[in-house]
């Protein structure tokens, strides 16, 4: 579903070039989840930009779904995000002046989709929140400002979702709710899951984990696979 090769992130500043991302190169299987994890201004948020297409690589090539991203000008880019990709935001990123239910429509309707309200409390009802869907994001907590942030994402049954921090904003109670809600989303629509975090409770619910440090990705083997691999060679 993503592969990627050699891609890196260059900036400008005041001081020159800096380096945010050493080449990386990955593959992600379709439906499958996995933790991207690492110290705070490691990269991890940028490689996220980049993979769902927010951001442009400086160098190297990203393919979702067999889609070369890496070649497509910002419109492209945002045509494909809308037809394959969900992202949530670690701050919501809800429309203030909207509902949660024309929150969560807004990604449908752009998209052309003439069933948007339907779909929109279909999947509220899936959230827990279809009794706040009349409700402005300033009127709902944390923990449901995040389930309309995961309900908008998933509206348009994306083939791919991006979450960056998606439990950083929120209490223990309201964190467990988010994770499972994810994973049940995750597993039920085989949406494949690309996640940044710092709770390694959630990175361990996935089936793979990714560590950033200093903009160079390295996966994270378990015990057991270190044990598979040292018997494989023999």
């Amino acid at each position: 579903m993503i592969s990627t090769k050699g891609i890196s992130k260059i900036v400008n500043t005041t001081q020159g070039e800096l380096q945010i991302l050493q080449p990386i190169s990955f593959d992600v299987k379709a439906g499958e989840s996995v933790a991207i994890v690492g110290a705070s201004g490691s990269g991890k948020s940028t490689l996220l930009s980049l993979l769902a297409g927010l951001d442009e690589v400086s160098d190297g090539e990203i393919y979702l779904d067999n889609q070369g991203m890496h070649s497509m000008d910002e419109e492209q880019r945002a045509q494909l995000r809308g037809a394959k990709v969900g992202f949530i935001f670690q701050s919501f990123m809800l429309v203030q002046s909207l509902t949660a239910i024309e929150n969560i429509m807004l990604p449908a309707e752009i998209a052309g989709h003439s069933d948007a309200k339907q779909r929109a409390l279909d999947i509220l009802h899936k959230v827990g929140l279809e009794h706040r869907a009349d409700h402005y994001p300033n009127q709902l907590s944390g923990g449901e400002q995040q389930r309309v942030a995961i309900a908008r994402a998933f509206i348009s049954e994306p083939k791919i979702l991006f979450a960056d921090e998606p439990t950083g904003n929120l209490d223990a109670v309201n964190s467990e709710k988010i994770e499972k809600l994810l994973f049940e989303l995750n597993q039920n629509s085989n949406t494949t899951l690309v996640l940044v975090t710092h709770d390694q409770e959630l990175a361990d619910k996935c089936e793979r984990q990714l560590h950033m440090q200093a903009g160079v990705l390295t996966e994270i083997t378990t015990e057991s696979e270190q044990l598979e691999q040292a018997v494989n060679a023999g």
